[in-house]
């Protein structure tokens, strides 16, 4: 077994493997970049090396730093997390010239796999059933046009060495395939230093199943069952879970065992994900395979008890598989949420900027990969993070923050943890997708199951804009907050010692204000808690430990649990809870009566403006002073964390100003176009 390992990545991944490494008592080595030099897997790290500027390109995927890295920390192994060089055949072919393992495939299987072009020929021939669409190199936008027709619109436009949703566009019309070719081909070459780019037929109504395997250099392999992926953003996932709610035993087992027999048939030894879409009628297609470890890992590794990083590790040393096809056994549900750095409530931008507050649900014993699931009990909470409070979120690398993960018994169980979880974790500092994953977990069609790839675009059409939560819902907060505004303003008169008295000058009758609904309530307390009793005469039994000040309160109303993210207000509270961001006024009687005669202040008129709404580097300004533009037309393209974004016109109107030029970096808010 080798002795030390460098992880030749960063972030949560990094961190990751650093945790199977020192449980199998390797030491570890981290790389860093500028922009890294005071990262979480740094500190981790039994050793660190400088690898160069904060660009990727300048640092994490300069395959001759990396190996400079290797040479002068002394590793024999090489892990390369996902992204960055892990699906790169020239660098596996480094390694193998130096030496030096590789905790990945083969270089013949990574070039056969990994170019999304040669997989889906091998597929072809090795008779999986593949969507139809263009194999060849496509030259530039007019081809990419006329091969879109060929096909038929939708089509989806990919980077043949992508992933992470990265060089990803649907396109719809004439105008999206040309505008997606260009957005494409850039990203492709800024993530991967690769441009081409291929087209196949847009699947509408798909869900989006994947089935992990694991292979041996001894001819060994398995799967390990699947991992349904259908919640995504931007061709970016989400929302994971294993298993799937969609398939049946018959339909997983063919579809395992078509991806072992796909791996084997190109020599794959390691850990590597074939993915597929999959129909109403349960027909499954051959999408690609990822030659590297998933994202999403830590939901098949909660279900099955085995942990995929330390199997790597083992093959890459020469080890036979230890598991045959028959031990493995899928075991409950385990859900993954990504918790990404980007605004919600701005179409899910990149932010960047200090996490002022970082504070992740408490996990159970059941964290480390390996433990059987459920060793800690009927539920576990696994946070996989690469950053911690106080730190950077960069605009140069990916804007993931952590993956919570949940598993249980059953789907229900392991949902309902999760958003017990989402509740708890507190982020300040940045915009992040907490809301909207918490809002995700009680939709209707995710509970049911009844999901495809289009959920995001289905459900959320005009964009995320909150959660309106349900009277029920709204009355369990109502009645927390009575009986918390309660306990503060009896410290609030302990603290001015104005009264011995202290429950008396606080008072019984308040009235709760929050998303438009207003409850007068009358709190009857005990030393046990209080009871919050409403106008209707229904009444909520309130319990907690929580004290002024405190930014979670964790409360039981009628028995059951609430998780509620505190802050103080004049006159009450802002409380974040199950995606909704509400502002809770107590007052008096009296000065709720006044509080209502108060007029509203609206907010300032932007229409004639166009803001950037992200940190980022302009690339592209498309439009000229004076010139007359319409609804949806493209006005620039602003490029963050290793994603282009077009700006388009919301309505018609004639630009006025330009205040900004292709190569300028814009903070959020500032003004790029304005309009007559």
């Amino acid at each position: 077994m080798f002795d030390k390992i460098l992880i030749a990545n960063r972030g949560e991944i990094a961190c990751r493997v650093i945790k199977t490494a020192r449980k199998m008592g390797i030491k570890t080595v981290a790389i860093y970049s500028d922009a890294d030099r005071q990262a979480l897997h740094v500190q981790m790290a039994d050793e660190a090396v400088h690898v160069g500027p904060p660009p990727a390109n300048q640092s994490y995927i300069v395959i001759d730093k990396v190996m400079a890295a290797i040479k002068e920390s002394g590793a024999q192994a090489v892990h390369p997390g996902y992204g960055f060089l892990s699906e790169n055949a020239k660098f596996a072919e480094a390694l193998e010239a130096a030496g030096v393992a590789f905790v990945g495939p083969p270089k013949g299987a990574i070039e056969a796999m990994g170019d999304k072009i040669t997989s889906k020929k091998i597929a072809q021939e090795a008779g999986v059933s593949t969507v139809p669409g263009y194999m060849g190199l496509i030259a530039d936008a007019e081809e990419a046009v006329k091969i879109s027709n060929q096909i038929g619109y939708p089509v989806m436009i990919k980077a043949s060495a992508g992933g992470g949703g990265k060089g990803m566009r649907i396109a719809w019309s004439d105008q999206e395939a040309r505008e997606g070719f260009e957005s494409s081909k850039n990203e492709a070459a800024n993530s991967f230093g690769d441009d081409r780019i291929f087209i196949e037929k847009f699947v509408t109504q798909p869900r989006h199943i994947e089935i992990q395997v694991l292979c041996d250099t001894h001819g060994n392999g398995v799967y390990l069952g699947e991992r349904e992926c259908s919640i995504q953003r931007r061709n970016q996932k989400v929302v994971e879970e294993a298993p799937s709610p969609f398939l049946d035993e018959e339909t997983r087992r063919a579809m395992g065992e078509q991806a072992v027999a796909l791996a084997k048939a190109v020599g794959y030894a390691s850990a590597g994900t074939v993915e597929f879409i999959v129909d109403g009628a349960k027909n499954f297609y051959f999408l690609e395979m990822n030659t590297r470890l998933q994202v999403e890992h830590p939901v098949t590794e909660l279900i099955t008890g085995i942990d995929l990083v330390e199997q790597m590790i083992r093959v890459a040393a020469g080890k036979e598989l230890s598991i045959t096809q028959e031990d493995v056994k899928l075991t409950g549900w385990a859900i993954e949420n990504r918790l990404y750095a980007e605004d919600p409530y701005r179409n899910f931008l990149p932010s960047i900027g200090r996490l002022t507050r970082y504070r992740p649900p408490a996990e159970t014993a059941a964290y480390t990969p390996g433990v059987a699931p459920g060793a800690a009990g009927d539920v576990v909470v696994r946070n996989d993070t690469g950053v911690y409070e106080g730190g950077e979120i960069s605009m140069y690398y990916d804007p993931m923050i952590a993956k919570l993960c949940t598993w249980a018994p059953t789907r229900a169980a392991a949902i309902e943890a999760m958003r017990i979880a989402l509740d708890s974790f507190e982020v300040e500092g940045i915009g992040h997708n907490l809301p909207f994953l918490s809002a995700v977990m009680d939709h209707p069609k995710f509970i049911s199951g009844d999901m495809t790839t289009a959920f995001i675009a289905e459900e959320y059409p005009e964009g995320f804009d909150g959660v309106a939560l349900p009277e029920g819902e709204l009355k369990r907060i109502a009645a927390s907050c009575a009986a918390m505004h309660r306990i503060a303003e009896i410290r609030r008169t302990q603290v001015s010692g104005r009264m011995d008295n202290h429950e008396r000058r606080v008072g019984n009758n308040w009235v709760v204000t929050l998303q438009g609904q207003t409850y007068p309530v009358v709190i009857a307390a005990d030393p046990e808690g209080a009871t919050v009793s409403f106008e209707d005469k229904t009444a909520i039994r309130v319990a907690s430990d929580w004290t002024p000040g405190q930014r979670l309160a964790e409360i039981s109303t009628d028995g059951a649990p609430l998780v509620l993210k505190v802050d103080k207000i004049t006159q009450g509270f802002r409380i974040r809870s199950r995606g909704a961001d509400l502002k809770v006024h107590v007052r008096r009687p009296r000065q709720a009566e006044l509080a209502a005669l108060m007029p509203e202040k609206l907010p300032p008129d932007t229409s004639k403006l166009l803001l950037c709404p992200m940190p980022g580097l302009v690339v592209k300004i498309n439009v000229e002073v004076g010139q007359e533009v319409q609804e949806g037309q493209a006005l620039c393209t602003i490029e963050a964390m290793k994603m282009e974004n077009i700006l388009r016109a919301e309505k018609k109107s004639v630009v006025a100003k330009i205040n900004a030029s292709a190569g300028d970096s814009l903070a959020v808010d500032d003004v790029i176009i304005e309009f007559e």
